[in-house]
């Protein structure tokens, strides 16, 4: 007679008291990363609470300290395009961009705990939402770059309304950023140390009135250190404000900071047409009406991506299937770039639409 099979915890943990939702992002091995199931199982529970009067604030956090979210699925997107199916990777994004949405547009207050790791996918939950919270742990970055690709999830609507040019600057480099960071570019909005996020979630949970979660947030809420971004922008405003990557990264050549030098270093290494993409991505962003339009111009570009750019699977190959570091970018610097490297990608019409 065989043993029973061993219970397998649901990818997203789902309950509910004193008029609290929790959804608990449960892959602690994987950081919590984001696939298609667990997009749906998020999706239902929103759409079961939203008219259920027991449910009064939704929080979201991830089991485990290492990591809130670390992102999507890279490597299926990587199995699917090498598979022949690029479209396929469609569905995801549709999926996934239109839970982004409805987390910014959902009728009662969600409370994210970006606890840890929160990248690509993760900030498409967390930066979304009503009350963003982030503690020490906290590393946020948009990294897409890094795999030949651009930044998505409303990653460009967030970064772009950054101060300065430090929309343009986190999205090329990727770089991540701590808490103060996170709450001076606008990813976040309370810095909660570690220790006290139990006692804020009994808080919510709990509440003996309708104290609202903003106050109850700012009862653990503490100030962070200023962040180390405030006295780069002197070279990030004057580098990043330049019309092309190339003369991004001769204006940085040109700056006496080694941070700068570090910088112009990095987007060598970089994909030149996710730069290019990029660039001109967080720019637009700026002048979109709202995040729907935002995610609508991103579903552009990933699938453009998915369906005509080899960086993007050399990338993913480079960096998370054979980890070797070395990608090898078509064209392979920036001086090879023509002057409309983004033009086809934001001409590009996928087969079928994001919003219908």
């Amino acid at each position: 007679m065989s043993e029973p099979a061993e219970s397998v915890e649901p990818s997203v943990l789902v309950r509910s008291a004193g008029g609290l939702g929790c959804l608990t992002l449960n892959r602690p091995r994987a950081l919590n990363a984001l696939d298609l199931g667990m997009i749906g199982l998020l999706a239902d529970a929103l759409d079961a609470w939203e008219h259920d009067t027991d449910i009064d604030i939704v929080l979201l956090d991830g089991t485990g300290d290492r990591g809130f979210c670390a992102g999507g699925d890279v490597r299926g997107l990587y199995e699917q395009i090498t598979g022949g199916d690029p479209d396929g990777a469609g569905a995801f994004f549709r999926n996934e961009y239109a839970l982004n949405a409805r987390i910014a547009e959902y009728p009662k207050p969600i409370v994210v705990l970006a606890d840890g790791i929160t990248m690509g996918g993760g900030i498409g939950l967390a930066g979304h939402a009503a009350i963003r919270v982030v503690t020490e742990r906290s590393k946020l970055a948009m990294p897409e770059t890094r795999i030949g690709f651009t930044p998505d999830v409303g990653g460009t609507w967030l970064l772009a309304h950054a101060p300065g040019r430090l929309g343009e600057y986190l999205a090329l480099t990727g770089t991540v950023m701590d808490a103060s960071d996170a709450i001076y570019a606008g990813l976040a909005d309370h810095f909660v140390p570690s220790a006290n996020l139990d006692g804020l979630r009994d808080a919510l949970e709990t509440r003996a009135d309708p104290t609202s979660p903003t106050e109850l947030v700012l009862l653990f809420d503490e100030t962070p250190v200023p962040s180390a971004l405030i006295a780069d922008r002197i070279w990030i405003d004057d580098a990043f404000a330049a019309d092309t990557v190339a003369e991004i990264v001769d204006r940085l050549r040109a700056r006496p900071e080694a941070a700068a030098a570090a910088a112009a270093d990095l987007l060598g290494e970089l994909s030149p047409t996710g730069l290019a993409v990029t660039l001109e991505a967080v720019r637009r962003a700026r002048e979109l009406p709202d995040l729907r339009a935002a995610l609508a111009q991103e579903y552009g570009l990933v699938l453009w991506f998915a369906a005509t750019q080899p960086d993007l699977v050399e990338g993913i190959r480079a960096q998370v299937v054979e980890k070797d570091r070395s990608p090898r970018w078509r064209p392979a610097s920036i001086a090879e770039l023509t002057p409309d490297a983004a033009a086809s990608a934001f001409a590009y019409q996928p087969s079928i639409p994001l919003w219908v």
